[in-house]
């Protein structure tokens, strides 16, 4: 992609996670790095330094849970403590991506709210709020408190993503000096042919 530097992170037909860093904030090729707990080519991370100060982006995708739901919370516990050293350094974080965790009952359209399905399980939720603990804000709730439609996946069936019935599954998690300068982090419904919407925030 010209103007940027990519990386792409993953294996064929499965999961992975990709990384795009303009030019104009990095004039060399920055460092990607995966963190220890990297399981199924699901996080890739960078250290910047520009006009936001020190950060590390980090693009994840946490596993689904459906096969293995065992390893979706040691990835999530291992995420949590990932959160919680950059919290205890000071250096800013940013975690994006498909977190595969619908965080309240609000973030699941009600026709699709199921006790016990998973990505709505309290064990999820409760892993996903102490991640937040660490000094980081749901920049996309934050930005829009009110809205009880926002929501980032659709089944791809039943015109779910006309209608709107989804559940918000992708997420920007700052740490609260960035978050404090967002200017917006809407989802774009429209955007590409995924089952999911892409979330873009902007930071002033």
């Amino acid at each position: 992609m010209e103007g940027y530097w990519c990386y792409w992170h993953g294996g064929k037909g499965y999961s992975g996670v990709a990384m795009q860093v303009r030019m104009d904030v990095a004039r060399e090729r920055p460092v990607f790095s995966h963190p220890s707990f990297d399981y199924e080519n699901r996080i890739v991370a960078v250290d910047l330094d520009g006009a936001l100060g020190p950060v590390t982006v980090a693009s994840v995708y946490v596993p689904n849970g459906g096969k293995d739901f065992r390893a979706k919370m040691q990835f999530l516990e291992a995420m949590d403590a990932y959160a919680a050293a950059f919290q205890q350094t000071g250096r800013q974080l940013v975690l994006m991506g498909d977190m595969n965790v619908a965080r309240t009952e609000r973030d699941v359209h009600p026709k699709e709210r199921k006790p016990r399905a998973i990505g709505q399980l309290p064990e999820e939720r409760a892993m996903i709020e102490r991640v937040l603990t660490h000094g980081l804000v749901d920049v996309g709730r934050a930005v829009d408190p009110d809205n009880d439609g926002l929501f980032t996946w659709w089944a791809p069936w039943r015109n779910m993503r006309e209608r709107n019935i989804g559940w918000r599954l992708d997420y920007v998690f700052a740490s609260e000096p960035l978050a404090a300068r967002v200017a917006g982090c809407p989802v774009q419904k429209d955007v590409g042919t995924s089952d999911h919407a892409p979330v873009v925030a902007s930071f002033l």
